[in-house]
């Protein structure tokens, strides 16, 4: 498998590479994914969409649908909750300045049906049964409509 990664932040990406010095990490964005069409045969959002505004969650699905190949899953990990707030401290006190946004799993699904996702699994978890220590989080196991239909 040839499995890689992008963040938004340099710093991180610092870290990725140190700790796992034998995979591919690069500076990107996933609200303009740097990707061709249909060239990932599996995608991970894992707790990235929760600084991403309600307004612009559509074009980031719009996009993994679009790099994603037929049949390719998507793996989701986000906050449950409703609202949004900025933080400006992240993990181990460094100085940060971004919004953490807090979904109801049924606007998720919703928008995910409306880029042509199906929801085909999903689990919420309590706050004891996450590692991130947050109120809830869940995961939805999903795969391309249009894959479906052939």
């Amino acid at each position: 498998m040839d499995a890689f990664g992008i963040d938004l932040s340099p710093a991180m990406i610092e870290v990725a590479r140190r700790d796992h010095p034998d995979l591919r990490f690069g500076v990107g964005s996933m609200t303009d994914l740097d990707l061709a069409d249909a060239s990932v045969a599996g995608l991970v959002a894992w707790y990235s969409l929760i600084h991403v505004p309600d307004d612009e969650i559509g074009s980031d699905f719009t996009h993994f649908q679009r790099v994603l190949r037929p049949g390719g899953p998507l793996l989701l990990g986000f906050h449950v909750g409703d609202e949004s707030r900025l933080t400006t401290q992240g993990y181990g006190g460094h100085p940060m300045k971004v919004y953490i946004h807090r979904r109801q799993p049924g606007r998720v699904t919703a928008w995910l049906n409306d880029a042509d996702f199906t929801v085909e699994a999903h689990r919420t978890l309590s706050s004891a049964e996450s590692t991130h220590g947050e109120s809830f989080s869940r995961a939805a196991g999903l795969i391309p409509s249009r894959a479906l239909s052939r």
